[in-house]
């Protein structure tokens, strides 16, 4: 019976939970388009994301170019098909790879960073002070954040896309002495717009999953410094559950829009 309750009272947290969460992105989307339009502060926090976030997306996506290639490389030798890589590598990061690696490194740094900030003005009461004081605090603080994770996941996305195609090269440069024309001659021929439109839109969504969440998770955090911690850990958490599923249902409905 203990462990039927223990069941029990996990479903239960789970769907008040997931029921919150629904109701907070309702609001957002009811609130948007409404006056006050808070420009300078979405502004702020478009060049605090996407600034702040290029270094460490672009040291992860080179990364990942690099690893790519080189894993991919001898496998292709042995079929004598090495000089299909820069085509392989470059649809596999566009279609795939870059947006859920980017969402993910943007997820623990953009969606953990929320958390943490609303969490903490929450514990500081800055949140109910500006409740009082007859300001908007979902409008300043939810609404600009996350229409700025919205905007700025996609530009990182096309940023990091390049960056890995450009580690690619490197590999293909110094082990096959493939010159840079060659290379992304063949990228470009390789890559369609069935394969960048279908990426950048499941982006926008992306961004508004991290952005929703992070929220969410530092709008209604408990009272104290431990809730402040619980804010910013469960917000990478459950976002990057979150990028999970949205990416198996871009990658399913945009196999059907294929098949058609």
């Amino acid at each position: 019976m203990s462990g039927n309750s223990k069941i029990k009272n996990r479903l239960h947290v789970f769907l008040i939970e997931l029921g919150d969460l629904s109701f907070f992105t309702s609001r957002f989307f009811k609130e948007v388009f409404k006056h006050p339009f808070e420009l300078k502060e979405l502004f702020r926090q478009c060049y605090n994301m996407g600034n702040r976030s290029l270094l460490l997306v672009g040291i992860t996506c080179f990364i990942i170019g690099l690893v790519l290639d080189l894993q991919t490389r001898p496998t292709l030798m042995e079929f004598g098909a090495v000089s299909w890589m820069p085509s392989m590598v470059s649809i596999s990061i566009v279609r795939e790879i870059g947006p859920i690696i980017t969402a993910l490194v943007c997820a623990g740094r953009i969606g953990s960073g929320i958390g943490a900030e609303l969490g903490s003005m929450r514990v500081t009461e800055q949140i109910d002070a500006m409740e009082v004081s007859g300001t908007n605090p979902f409008k300043y603080l939810v609404i600009t954040r996350v229409l700025a994770v919205t905007l700025m996941l996609p530009l990182l996305v096309i940023i990091g896309d390049a960056i890995s195609l450009f580690g690619s090269f490197l590999v293909e440069n110094l082990k096959g002495n493939v010159s840079f024309t060659l290379y992304f001659n063949q990228v470009f021929d390789s890559i369609e717009f069935g394969d960048i439109i279908p990426a950048t839109i499941k982006s926008f969504f992306f961004g508004l999953a991290i952005g929703i969440v992070g929220c969410y998770k530092g709008y209604y955090c408990t009272k104290g410094t431990e809730g402040v911690g619980k804010a910013a850990n469960s917000a990478v958490v459950v976002s990057s559950l979150l990028l999970f599923i949205i990416d198996f249902i871009a990658v399913f409905v945009t196999d059907i829009f294929y098949d058609l």
